[in-house]
This record gives structure tokens, sequence and C-alpha cells, in this order.
């Protein structure tokens, strides 16, 4: 059987500059090649870097990006593997204060919830609608959304990189 191939984006939101070296080492050596980011400036933090990387490889990839670059103090990232036929993608966020957040996605890009993780958070919210949309907030990673939503949108005035071929 032939193995499947996936692709995604490493956003690093923001990484002090001593850092940056080390996160190019600790990616290419997750996908097996030697990268360089086109590291800009993050105006929501002084000092900090940012940068995207586009990257393919076998499904799993994203999961072992993600592991290869958590741990570092100071960095704020998030990791996606796109959806294959045979195989979910997934989203894993990344901050300072909070850690680590994986949520399963989509084609779409939609996080979805697991029957089981529902059905958790119907036992633990006991009839609360309010510890029920808590509930249902940790496994959106809503939290790391709200804190890693104004770093994102430093990357709005990045450049654009137009594909003209597509497949």
């Amino acid at each position: 059987m032939a193995t499947a191939y996936a692709r995604g984006v490493v956003f690093i939101h923001s990484a002090p500059r001593a850092l940056c070296p080390h996160l190019e080492w600790a990616v290419g050596r997750a996908i097996g090649r030697a990268v360089n980011f086109d590291w800009t400036e993050q105006p929501v933090l002084n000092g900090a870097r940012r940068a995207e990387f586009y990257w393919d490889g076998p499904v799993g990839t994203g999961a072992a990006l993600a592991t290869s670059i958590r741990g570092w103090e100071h960095l704020r990232f998030e990791v996606t593997e796109d959806p294959t036929p045979r195989s979910d993608g997934g989203r894993w966020l990344h901050t300072p204060d909070l850690g680590i957040h994986y949520a399963q996605t989509d084609a779409a890009g939609n996080i979805v919830i697991g029957e089981d993780r529902i059905r958790y958070a119907m036992e633990i919210a006991a009839g609360s609608a309010v510890e029920l949309q808590r509930e249902l907030d940790i496994a959106l990673g809503s939290a790391w959304d709200e804190e890693l939503e104004p770093f994102r949108h430093a990357s709005d005035d990045a450049r654009v990189v137009w594909l003209h071929k597509v497949g």
C-alpha cells in the first residue's frame, strides 16, 4: 500500500529572534530536509518574528511538526494538516500560557468534535447550559483562538503568493 501524503502549513505567530534558526532546524528535521523561513517582524509583540511555511509529506507530518517545535518559551504557533481521502485533518495550536491544543478537522477546515467528547461535555455539564458551553469551548480550542487571533491578523499585510499550477 502506498504511503498517503498530506500537506499543510506551519504558522509561527510569534517567536523571539534568537529562536528562529532553531525553529527552522526543528521543522527541517521533522520533514527530512533543510528549510528556510521568510521571517518578518510581528507587529503585535515588539521584538518577535513571524513566518509561514507550506509543507507536504506523509500523513502524520503535522503531528511530527507540532511535536518538534512545542515546548519553547515565548513561542506561539499553529500547524495544520489537510485531510486526505484516507485520513482526517488536524490543527495544533500552541501558546506560552495555554500549551498545546489538538483538534481534528474536516475537508472544509472545520473542527470536528467526536461523539465521546460531546458525551463527556454533556455529562460534566449535568444539565447546565453554561457548563456545556464551557466544555464545548474547551473542545473547540476557543481560548487558543482568542489568544492567537491578534497575531494571525499580522499576516494580513504579508505578501501574496499566487499559485499558477494547482494539483
